[in-house]
């Protein structure tokens, strides 16, 4: 046992790594400019649970691996703002960091390396679209960081973040970078009004594999949008962004009528 009481060992089973999967792994290398010791780390982080659930052989998703590399992300990220920008607050830093570790930079990053050719999911997911979902390319990058810093060491996972996360924090600080508009809503109507935006589901159309939904969004009991989206997250977020810059980025700060 180690010093505090583990040991680093690696027991997490992967996915066979056969001679057709070694060649993706090494093109998926050479898009991402990574270089694993163990592609066997990186088939893993590729992993999503539907795959591990529908296959014949006993193996491991990629959760743990997303847990740790969640972690890692948010430690280079937060050291890389703190020597950045020494002169802001807490609260800005916080604020800045929410931005380029969200969802929706991490997917891009994900889209731009390719992840959704090489990430293994399973048929239903495959058939629901999930080779291009937002959280499961974001948290599958996240799993591919966490097998990174297991397989390489911090150093190099440092390298591949913050390769890949400098354009993104410059595209905030200079406010160009996609807005999280039901976080801007919130924050906008706490301050103002001392309450929540509430959202409600309020219709669903198409089929099961390819549903749209329709979420409006309320502000003291008046609607102030209405959005769409292939996921309940979505809609909302269309909703508060439509809330957000058709009526308050325009009238300010005039309360509803």
């Amino acid at each position: 046992m180690g010093i505090f009481g583990f040991t680093k060992q690696f027991k997490l089973k992967a996915p066979e790594v056969n001679q057709s999967r070694k060649r993706e792994l090494l093109l998926f290398q050479s898009h991402a400019d990574l270089r694993f010791k163990k592609l066997d780390f990186l088939n893993l982080a590729f992993c999503h649970r539907s795959y591990a659930n529908e296959s014949q052989n006993t193996i491991d998703n990629n959760e743990k691996l997303e847990f740790l590399g969640d972690s890692i992300l948010g430690l280079v990220v937060s050291e890389y703002l703190f020597y950045l920008l020494p002169d802001k607050a807490e609260g800005e830093l916080a604020r800045i960091k929410s931005f380029v570790v969200s969802e929706n930079i991490l997917n891009n990053i994900a889209k731009k390396i390719k992840i959704d050719n090489y990430i293994l999911i399973g048929k239903g997911e495959e058939y629901s679209g999930g080779r291009s979902k937002k959280a499961i390319l974001a948290d599958c990058l996240e799993a591919i960081i966490g097998a990174y810093y297991l397989d390489s060491g911090l150093k190099n996972a440092k390298v591949f973040i913050l390769t890949h996360i400098v354009p993104e924090t410059m595209k905030v600080l200079e406010n160009r970078h996609d807005k999280d508009y039901k976080t801007l809503l919130q924050e906008f109507v706490q301050k103002k009004y001392k309450t929540c935006p509430k959202y409600k589901l309020v219709n669903k159309t198409g089929p099961d594999h390819d549903k749209t939904f329709a979420v409006e969004v309320k502000i003291k009991e008046k609607t102030l949008g209405c959005g769409e989206g292939k996921n309940k997250k979505a809609a909302e977020q269309s909703a508060a962004k439509i809330a957000y810059t058709d009526y308050i980025a325009k009238f300010g700060e005039d309360e509803p009528e």
